[in-house]
């Protein structure tokens, strides 16, 4: 079991019992996160940003870490997230091996890591999690809090929970509920980890690990991340030369987007851990907003206290579709928020928030100007 925190994380300190929706508690729990910028006097400049399930809170490079972050080309000074103008936190999600507690972390009562005596963990667990974390660092309302992906999820379970907590509020390929689709697709990606013989129930080690399970894990994950029309224009039908085959495998790697997905995997399989994998996508599956109220998704987010949002897509993303967005503006708007959704036409897929700048950055600008 291990755990991979950026250098330059810094840690907040969870209350101690620190209880989870689906019942049992964490004790001596800790937050991974990471500053750009200063707070204003009045604390009225802070950005929030949840992210995705598998980054760090290490969104872009800073005195204490010149590494680039996994959102380098929107954030910084003169950026579209403008540091010279913005506070901006980013968390590391509870339950993740990057700093924050989660599976891989030590069991204070144990001295072992957690593993699968960690708590069942869901989506509102990170947004309490986030929100102690604002609060400890002297924000009373943020401006704006951002989510991408599964962190457009925890996004709406934080203004869901803590009214008033912002102002503002751009959700980026995220959902307030999770699809057929992407539950089967996550359920899959977990069921190729546990299949592995090597997960053994949660106790593996660096000698005995999954690898194989996380790499198929990973290609399923990444498939969905970009869409059809990228991985056509991108690989076509090409073929590997005859001297990058491996091995001799007659159902071997043939094609150039096999070897894509089977180098993402490898890079991947080592930098996160299996049994975090499992908890975090398993929350997402469990997550609908209309749970806290005992209705519909569409009932829990018109009792959203937001002022403005903003929800953004792509036409292309299959695991998070279009309709999502469109879905979570509605219910914003119903209740009473300043809410749109902006479609775009990115063929990059779930991944092109990440990846299209020039087409998400002006957008994420324009709306943070408007506050």
């Amino acid at each position: 079991m291990t755990e991979f925190i950026p250098p330059g994380s810094r840690f907040i300190d969870l209350p101690s019992p620190f209880p989870l929706k689906r019942g049992g508690a964490l004790h001596g729990a800790r937050m991974a996160y990471e500053t750009w910028g200063a707070l204003d006097a009045d604390g009225g400049n802070a950005i929030l940003i949840l992210t995705g399930l598998s980054p760090d809170a290490h969104a872009a490079s800073h005195a204490g870490n010149r590494e680039p972050g996994w959102w380098e080309s929107m954030l910084g000074p003169g950026k579209y997230i403008d540091t010279r103008r913005w506070f901006v936190i980013c968390v590391n999600s509870l339950g993740s091996c990057k700093g924050s507690t989660g599976p891989a972390s030590i069991d204070p009562d144990t001295g072992r890591s957690y593993r699968l005596d960690f708590p069942e963990l869901s989506v509102e667990d990170g947004a309490d999690a986030a929100a102690h974390v604002v609060r400890a660092l002297g924000v009373e309302r943020l401006a704006c809090v951002i989510g991408n992906s599964m962190g457009g999820m925890v996004a709406l379970a934080l203004l869901q929970r803590f009214p008033g907590i912002a102002h503002g509020h751009i959700n980026i390929s995220g959902a307030a509920r999770a699809l057929p689709f992407s539950i089967a697709i996550r359920s899959l990606q977990r069921e190729a980890i546990r299949l592995d013989p090597q997960w053994n129930l949660g106790e593996y080690d660096d000698d005995a690990y999954p690898e194989a399970g996380m790499r198929m894990a990973r290609k399923l994950g990444v498939i969905t991340y970009r869409s059809a029309l990228e991985w056509d224009g991108r690989f076509g039908r090409v073929r590997l030369d005859a001297d990058r085959r491996v091995g001799d495998d007659p159902f071997g790697l043939e094609f150039e987007v096999e070897s894509y997905l089977e180098g993402h995997a490898r890079r991947f399989v080592r930098r996160f851990d299996p049994n975090c994998y499992l908890y975090l996508s398993r929350s997402m599956d469990w997550f609908d907003l209309g749970e806290s109220c005992h209705g519909t998704c569409e009932e829990g987010l018109s009792k959203v206290r937001v002022n403005r949002a903003l929800a953004i897509g792509v036409y292309t993303d299959i695991l998070f579709p279009i309709e999502q967005q469109q879905e979570i503006a509605d219910g914003l708007l119903a209740g009473g928020t300043d809410a749109q959704c902006l479609a775009l036409p990115s063929p990059q897929g779930h991944d092109a928030f990440l990846v299209d700048i020039a087409r998400f950055g002006p957008a994420v600008r324009g709306f943070l100007d408007s506050l």
